[in-house]
């Protein structure tokens, strides 16, 4: 075979493809992925029905869910869900999981701590400004209920304030977006990677308004009904989205090809964007897919996660299935089953009306009466079967009645209960580390983006250490390390009841106090921020002015000379000061002559009008006991 026969026979390389030909290898690709994980989706509708109360739902030999018929007319169908109430219980109490989390700095430089901190309140106030509470709370309603949720943290160039206008058309300063994103949107390249970061690449299909394709894409397009799984308040359901087409997003890795991998949008008649992937969101600025994946339960060897749902459904239906063969027994027991001779009475009409108290019933003379044949009491092990499901629904759940409910036995002691909750939290424990990791992960993809393009100075508002709005001038070049980590253990480890009662032992302990046995007022404040009375109006007020002040002074610098007020708390504004000269923060000020200088001879002043204030204490206590 000749050179150039080998040229011919080459795989043909995906730049020298058409628009046509790209377009139907994506679309080629999708459908090969829906299929693949066709069984995956219809346990997701099944856990879905189940969830909601449709428990009568099968998957067919066909591969669709669908409702069971009844064997006879007269059987019970009703649904007793303890599905639903057990997720919903999962729920809450993942809900509480808001871990604070904090930046490392790069270095002992002091541009790196100063980096870090400024890192770690654009995490904070992002978190607070996109109200990413919410965001969180639907994506662990999709991964409790199917297994898997996912979040899209992108940026929106049309988001944040209005910088002015340009020909006609207004400017924005941009901001990051982040979405909850349901499985069923995502098709990974291989079922059998376990991480985002394994897959060579992912699609997103989701369905989208033809006006929303036409203002972002510039292409019009025909709409039609798509079927679409949306979460409201961690609820997941089926439903249909109108004058909507289908819009396939394929991400592909960063390859020899593409170096800075591609990002492929097409509906389906035409591309909609083709280019390489927009966010530089991975380690040391590499290009990835803007995805974070969030497990309920780990399935080894498998991208997606399995749900509690999924675990609970063999027995919802045998507990439904014990349920209603007790109804229909007490409906036997109430309504009777009535034993008539051949001819005795017209049928029809007792089949019509039954034995109602005072009907008279004509019979034919010389035969038997009829008569309700008698059932005798409700089986045993029908009882005993009930509640040995109920038994094994708090086994596999690990969810309680006392969680569920708040129903418990008189007397059990304080211990108990408290067992009862740490082996709770011991269970959902895999999965609350599933969801920190998440949102360590998130935070990572928010500071890279910010790094990214916020090119230009942006001003950012935080929230003090007093609550004091802090104002910050930044850039990209003012972010340096990513390297997030969390200051707070897990919310489940300590309820708020258990935080101040913790509090409340360290108090009693003598732990809060000082060498005189007295708690300082510094330590009140922080007491009282901590149990939740920060903001009380009380006389504790003032000492929060006083550590204000002293906040502020420290943040000049001491670049200049600063005498000690004599309306000033002196204890307050030394205990304030010296912290700041012991941290980190004031590596700058102890390098620097002149400012190390001026703050010592500054905490000197304090040191002296407060041992004057003392001084004229003790001598005016000897007059008085003189």
């Amino acid at each position: 075979m000749t050179i150039g026969e080998q040229i011919k026979k080459r795989k043909i390389s995906e730049k020298d493809k058409t628009y046509d030909e790209i377009l139907r290898d994506v679309f080629s690709d999708f459908y090969k992925r829906q299929e693949e994980r066709r069984d995956l989706e219809r346990q997701w509708e099944l856990d879905l029905e189940y969830l909601h109360g449709n428990q009568y739902c099968e998957i067919t030999p066909r591969g669709e869910v669908e409702e069971e018929e009844k064997f006879y007319y007269w059987q019970n169908r009703s649904v007793f869900n303890h599905i639903a109430p057990i997720i919903d219980s999962r729920i809450a109490r993942l809900t509480r999981i808001r871990p604070v989390m904090s930046v490392r700095a790069a270095g002992a430089e002091e541009s790196d701590i100063k980096n870090a901190k400024l890192s770690t309140e654009l995490v904070n106030s992002t978190y607070q400004r996109l109200k990413l509470e919410d965001v969180i709370s639907k994506t662990t309603g999709w991964s409790e209920s199917c297994g898997t949720g996912f979040y899209f943290v992108g940026w929106n160039p049309n988001a944040g304030k209005l910088l002015g206008e340009v020909n006609g058309t207004h400017v924005y300063e941009g901001d990051i977006t982040v979405e909850s994103v349901s499985p069923f949107e995502i098709y990974p390249d291989s079922l059998c990677y376990e991480t985002v970061e394994q897959c060579e690449s992912i699609i997103r299909a989701r369905a989208m308004k033809v006006a929303d394709i036409e203002r972002l894409y510039g292409i019009k397009t025909e709409g039609s009904d798509v079927d679409v799984y949306g979460a409201y308040k961690g609820v997941a359901g089926k439903s249909v989205a109108h004058d909507s087409a289908l819009v396939v997003e394929k991400y592909e890795r960063p390859s020899s090809e593409f170096p800075n991998g591609r990002l492929i949008i097409a509906c389906e008649k035409a591309i909609l964007f083709m280019g390489e992937l927009p966010y530089a969101n991975g380690v040391e600025g590499r290009r990835t897919f803007p995805f974070v994946k969030q497990n309920s339960i780990d399935k080894s060897g498998c991208f997606f996660g399995i749900s509690m749902v999924e675990r609970l459904i063999p027995v919802q239906k045998a507990y439904n299935a014990v349920k209603n063969r007790k109804q229909e027994f007490l409906n036997r027991l109430t309504m009777g089953v009535v034993a008539v001779e051949d001819g005795s009475v017209d049928t029809d009409e007792l089949a019509e009306e039954g034995l109602s108290p005072g009907k008279i019933i004509v019979y034919r003379q010389g035969s038997t009466p009829p008569s309700l044949m008698g059932m005798g009491a409700i089986p045993t092990d029908l009882n005993r079967e009930e509640d040995r499901l109920l038994s094994e629904f708090i086994l596999l759940s690990g969810v309680s009645e006392f969680t569920r409910s708040a129903d418990f036995a008189a007397g059990t002691s304080g211990v108990a209960l408290q067992l009862l909750i740490e082996q709770e939290d011991a269970r959902l424990n895999s999965v609350t580390e599933n969801i920190r990791a998440a949102e360590k992960e998130t935070a990572k993809h928010i500071i890279r983006l910010f790094k990214q393009f916020a090119t230009d100075t942006r001003l950012m508002r935080t929230a003090g250490d007093h609550g004091k709005v802090e104002l910050h001038y930044f850039n990209s070049s003012d972010i340096g390390s990513d390297d997030v980590v969390f200051d707070t253990e897990s919310e489940l480890s300590f309820t708020p009841a258990q935080k101040k009662s913790a509090v409340y032992e360290l108090i009693g302990a003598g732990l809060l106090s000082d060498a005189s046995g007295k708690m300082s007022e510094r330590t009140k404040a922080k007491v009282l921020e901590i149990l939740g009375f920060g903001s009380i109006d009380n006389t504790l007020d003032i000492e929060s002015l006083h550590i204000n002040k002293a906040a502020e002074e420290n943040l000049t610098g001491f670049k200049q000379p600063m005498d000690a007020d004599e309306y000033d708390d002196h204890k307050l504004h030394v205990a304030e000061h010296t912290r700041f000269l012991l941290s980190a923060e004031s590596e700058a000020v102890r390098k620097n002559k002149t400012t190390k200088k001026n703050a010592v001879e500054h905490l000197r002043r304090h040191k002296l009008a407060l041992a004057a204030e003392e001084n004229a204490v003790e001598i005016g206590n000897e007059i008085n006991i003189k």
